[in-house]
């Protein structure tokens, strides 16, 4: 009787994975899951706690500093089976603890049967309240996770992605002295390409730039945070980081001053890529133009649903695709990781930025993504 319950819920898993499978997925072995737990309650049950990431050196970037991230620490369990998700919360999102956990207090899972049917569960949980997109991310993240343990099988893979194409990610600098930049330079040895934060004065942005060049040349990626106010300016700055090796200018100006942004990125010999002006999918349409490429985050766009359905947009578009990340722990980093195959930049460094990390999961060799076969978004508990 015990083997013919085991097979009948195999059955029941299987049916459900063939319907958010691609097809190509059922040439390959299915994998139990390595979470071995007791059976338990065929409940969806959501748990969550708060946790301080603590920083290895303070983060400037244009507008503040910071030596700590909040973070909420999601699980969803589903028949002994847990999957973990969190939100992570730095200042320009306008999320804290409280807010977080107010609004996962209002998440009522149990109303669901079928942890499978995520499309539903998210929509109820995206209509809970408006904006708390960090607070939605930690349990999108967790269903992702708990779905793919249930399944046996990686997202990367359920979605039908190629490992192989997930490209290099950037290692961050931020705003600091001049020795300070010399010296996180001189740490960046095993990546290949460097994100420099920018958006201060032209003194002080040109003097990172040059810090960072007197120590390596490879090639940088800056990130302006919304800091260059003036259209002239922004484009003046622009032309001379094309001639420092910079790929490309992360978010220029004011997020809502999407005029002048199309005016610089049609004179820029650099390609534009949004972040605060590109929250969630809605905002896509409109960036068109102006962009010529958009930053996804997960703790912007309320998780790996909707972050995979702008992908398919952005594509449609034409516009250029970068995978972001906040300083998250190695759980939301990993989750993010699973849709770098789609990605032309990425930056997933968050994880490395803290000295507290409580998941192991995504790895880098020598600077590029390398997923695994864990299931789920393919993280463990330290």
């Amino acid at each position: 009787m015990t083997t013919r319950r085991n097979f009948l819920k195999a059955s029941a898993l299987l049916t459900a994975y063939s319907l958010i499978a691609p097809k190509s997925l059922f040439s390959q072995p299915i994998k139990a899951s390595r979470q071995k737990n007791s059976p338990g309650s065929k409940l969806l049950q959501i748990t969550f706690k708060p946790y301080e990431a603590k920083l290895i050196h303070p983060f400037t970037v244009s507008g503040y500093t910071r030596t700590t991230t909040p973070i909420v620490l999601t699980e969803v369990t589903y028949d002994g089976i847990t999957g973990y998700g969190e939100a992570s919360m730095p200042p320009y999102l306008g999320e804290n603890i409280p807010s977080v956990m107010a609004f996962l207090e209002k998440v009522n899972l149990k109303q669901f049967h079928n942890p499978f049917e995520l499309d539903d569960i998210l929509t109820y949980v995206d209509s809970i309240a408006i904006n708390n997109t960090a607070a939605k991310a930690s349990v999108d993240i967790a269903l992702h996770d708990l779905v793919g343990k249930l399944i046996g099988q990686p997202w990367h893979r359920i979605w039908g992605y190629t490992p192989s194409k997930a490209p290099v990610t950037t290692f961050t600098i931020g705003i600091d002295t001049e020795d300070v930049v010399k010296e996180k330079t001189k740490e960046t040895t095993p990546y290949k390409v460097i994100k420099v934060k920018l958006g201060m004065d032209e003194a002080t942005d040109k003097m990172m730039i040059n810090a960072v060049r007197s120590v390596t040349d490879k090639p940088i990626r800056v990130d302006a945070n919304q800091g260059w106010k003036d259209k002239h300016h922004a484009l003046k700055m622009i032309e001379w980081l094309a001639t420092k090796n910079v790929d490309f200018v992360e978010q220029p100006l004011p997020k809502h001053n999407l005029e002048d942004m199309a005016w610089v990125t049609e004179r820029s010999p650099l390609p534009t890529i949004a972040d605060e002006s590109c929250q969630r999918l809605e905002d896509i349409p409109h960036l068109k133009g102006v962009f010529d490429g958009i930053n996804i985050k997960l703790m912007k766009c309320t998780g790996l649903r909707e972050a995979n359905k702008m992908i398919n947009m952005a594509q449609s578009f034409g516009m250029k695709l970068m995978i972001g990340c906040m300083t998250e722990t190695s759980c939301a980093i990993s989750a993010a990781a699973q849709l770098s195959p789609k990605m032309d930049f990425a930056d997933l460094d968050g994880n490395l930025l803290i000295a507290n990390d409580c998941f192991s999961g995504m790895k880098l060799t020598e600077g590029k993504i390398t997923l695994t076969d864990d299931p789920g978004i393919g993280v463990r508990k330290i």
